[in-house]
């Protein structure tokens, strides 16, 4: 769920997480009616807000076992669930520290691990990546690329539009409260963008490119556009045969960001 701040994705997931009423329209999630069916709705669903509002006094075993038996959770399922959680999220070694002794980065994963506590079919996601340093971030993909090759629901909202490229299967950009595209990221990849290129020689790397009639944007980098992934390829082996230094070539924007850009420059 991709879109400019106040362009209602939070709103959506409140209504979406059952946790705030809808004005009009049809909500299912799950199968079930937030307005209608509340309790089956927050049984299904597990929902992580971009900051975490907690019991600061309270451990982070004791948050995620507190929130296991809001869920009715039977105390030995709980307690394994809670254990294997802070393993899975690096949350050992602050298992019985407070939580107001987390890092931002810490208290993300703690409340990752609380939308987790009942193995939800959905999870509902705001700004989950926000304060994670890069190999937390990294553990984050990995962990939601499994729950979704469980055949669970995930869906993020991010301005992080890099790490969701690794990350989406679908991506649905939101302007002023309404859907203004959607596509795969699949098929972002595969059209017409920005490419930099780089090369130990500029002015030979510039020459071969004018005799390809390849259209050349100067700034920091030289940049190129290019149809497809393919043509980038077949580029590349050119340029090589013809003796140019290559040193890299690669896209200069992430596929959503190119998208994302493109909708607000067409919005403006």
């Amino acid at each position: 769920l991709i879109g400019p701040n106040g362009s209602g994705k939070t709103t959506l997931l409140l209504v979406l997480a059952g946790l705030l009423a809808r004005d009009s329209g049809e909500v299912s999630v799950a199968g079930a009616d937030p307005s209608t069916q509340a309790a089956d709705v927050h049984a299904r669903v597990g929902w992580m807000p971009d900051a975490l509002g907690t019991w600061e006094s309270l451990t982070c075993r004791e948050v995620l076992t507190t929130f296991a038996a809001a869920y009715r959770m039977p105390p030995d399922l709980a307690a394994r669930r809670v254990t294997w959680l802070l393993g899975e999220l690096h949350l050992e070694e602050l298992a019985d520290a407070p939580a107001r002794v987390l890092s931002r980065g810490q208290k993300q994963r703690l409340g990752l691990a609380r939308a987790l506590v009942h193995d939800p079919q959905v999870l509902l996601l705001d700004e989950p990546a926000s304060g994670l340093d890069p190999r937390s971030r990294v553990d984050l993909r990995v962990l939601l690329r499994g729950l979704a090759s469980q055949g669970k629901t995930v869906l993020v909202s991010s301005h992080v539009l890099a790490e969701l490229d690794d990350l989406a299967d679908n991506a649905v950009f939101v302007s002023r409260g309404r859907t203004v595209d959607e596509r795969t990221v699949s098929s972002i990849a595969t059209g017409w963008r920005a490419w930099t290129i780089s090369s130990l020689d500029d002015d030979l790397l510039r020459s071969r490119l004018a005799a390809r009639g390849v259209l050349v944007t100067e700034g920091r980098d030289l940049t190129v556009q290019l149809p497809s992934r393919e043509a980038a390829a077949a580029l590349l082996r050119d340029l090589v045969g013809d003796g140019v230094p290559v040193v890299s070539l690669a896209p200069a924007v992430g596929a959503l960001e190119q998208v994302y850009l493109g909708l607000e420059e067409d919005r403006r």
